[in-house]
């Protein structure tokens, strides 16, 4: 088992700065995001920021994310600075999601404004 999941998200899907560890374990994506939807948002975070720290790089998989800005921002629902971070993650991997992006921005003004 991982202690993290960060960790366990380097063993599945590599990591562009760090070697993936050779952990032994069977690893299988189901088990990852069944883990992620119950992780809570500073790990979540964590894993975000340790694995793609410069939104373009990383080897998580454009769903991934997705999933996980979707999942922090179900956890804090008024922090504008996570909207923007979300939305620029989703105009980087559009444009399916640019009108999701825009709103995102556009929630995020309107908390900063209020």
């Amino acid at each position: 088992m991982h202690s993290t999941l960060t960790e366990h998200a380097r063993c599945l899907y590599g990591d562009e700065y760090r070697p993936t560890p050779d952990c032994g374990l069977d690893h299988r994506e189901h088990c990852f995001v069944e883990e992620l939807t119950f992780t809570d948002a500073d790990s979540i975070l964590a894993m975000l920021r340790e694995l793609s720290p410069h939104v373009v790089d990383g080897r998580l998989p454009v769903r991934v994310r997705n999933l996980s800005y979707r999942l922090v921002l179900l956890q804090r629902l008024d922090e504008p600075a996570l909207m923007r971070e979300a939305a620029e993650n989703l105009w980087l991997h559009g444009p399916d999601w640019d009108d999701i992006a825009a709103s995102l921005a556009k929630r995020a003004d309107a908390l900063e404004a209020d």
